[in-house]
């Protein structure tokens, strides 16, 4: 039985990646900034892609989809947009209710920053359930964490479910996995890449799960790895969080150095696939990163949205956790610790899906 989503908000893809890994559909992507579109169709060329506004979105084509999934501007709700809600002209919760209410979806999921699920904004949470109610949707909301699913960083996300009545029953939060990733481990074959002899000695001090990675915006924020408190923790780390770097370090650089992160390492630390490629110059990248919604996450919500769609309980097996969140194929690990015998690890991660060569 094959379901569909009809994504809105779609950004670089995190969302609507990690639903398609749960087994989804994608009936189209619904995304404003056309460079994100191009990083959208880029990857997923059968996907239907509309690069416009999702309030002047032409429902008819979608009617019935199974599931409306959206993760909407999170500027009105969070502290560096200055919490506005509905009074921020950035709010399209009501686009997206809207848009609800004409496809009429089995089921709905809607994502922001945690501080939505906040005291300041109950009253904005209990309209928002009123309306859902009132098209027939059960809801239930929750805040998780990315790196209780296969991501190293902590990251929360405020996670709003909604199902029809016959489905509500069987809806279950996803599990939390039974191990945490950490950065150096994730990233330690990237830093090694250029033969760097401190790639060791730097994951073992980097042997944490990350802060929350922040995008920025058109109008706040560079590529660099957030708040000053952020940075802290980086460096904490031993990596430079003032930018993001062109390239990863070089043999000739210093076994004590402190490297900043490329694009591509930052797009790891968010669950995103090696062959993942962002359309755009470097700040535009990695917005288009920092800003998303982690697929793995996205996956394991969409495990448990298509089980209750199936009216099943989702079942999981002790081994689908290191089966289905790890992220380099062990050749692929060998060949890096052949080149630099520095590099070892007892636990290499496996891909979901393998990179092309060049990807």
């Amino acid at each position: 039985m094959k379901f569909t989503v009809l994504e809105l908000c779609a950004g670089g893809g995190g969302q609507a990646l990690g639903l398609e890994l749960a087994g989804f559909d994608t009936a189209a992507a619904v995304e404003i900034e056309p460079q994100y579109a191009a990083t959208l169709k880029r990857n997923r060329p059968h996907w239907q892609v509309l690069s416009q506004d999702i309030r002047s979105l032409d429902t008819r084509a979608f009617e019935g989809v199974d599931l409306v999934a959206a993760g909407v501007p999170c500027p009105p709700f969070s502290i560096a947009g200055k919490q506005l809600g509905a009074e921020d002209e950035r709010d399209m919760f009501p686009a997206a209710i809207s848009i609800i209410e004409r496809v009429k979806p089995k089921a709905v999921l809607l994502e922001n920053v945690p501080g939505f699920g906040s005291a300041k904004f109950v009253e904005y949470r209990e309209n928002l359930r009123k309306k859902l109610l009132d098209l027939g949707y059960k809801t239930e909301g929750r805040i998780l964490n990315a790196s209780d699913y296969g991501v190293p960083q902590l990251r929360p996300r405020y996670i709003l479910v909604g199902l029809r009545n016959e489905f509500f029953s069987f809806f279950k939060w996803p599990d939390k996995l039974n191990r945490q990733f950490t950065v150096g481990e994730c990233l330690v074959d990237l830093m090694a890449q250029n033969g760097w002899l401190g790639a060791k000695k730097w994951a073992e001090a980097a042997n944490k799960i990350a802060p929350t990675v922040v995008g920025g915006s058109k109008k706040h924020g560079g590529p660099d790895l957030g708040p000053t408190r952020a940075k802290r923790q980086w460096k904490e780390m031993r990596v430079d969080g003032m930018g993001i770097a062109d390239d990863v370090p070089r043999r000739s650089d210093s076994v004590n150095l402190s490297p900043r992160l490329t694009v591509r390492m930052v797009a790891r630390l968010q669950g995103f696939p090696d062959n993942w490629a962002f359309d755009g110059k470097k700040t535009i990248q990695y917005r288009q990163v920092g800003n998303a919604f982690p697929p793995l996450v996205a996956k394991a919500v969409g495990v448990s949205l298509m089980s209750a769609l199936r009216k099943e309980y989702p079942i999981r097996s002790e081994s689908e956790p290191i089966k289905q969140f790890q992220l380099f194929e062990k050749k692929m690990w060998r060949e890096k610790a052949d080149e630099n015998p520095r590099v070892k690890t007892k636990n290499p991660r496996i891909s979901y899906r393998q990179p092309r060569k060049g990807g």
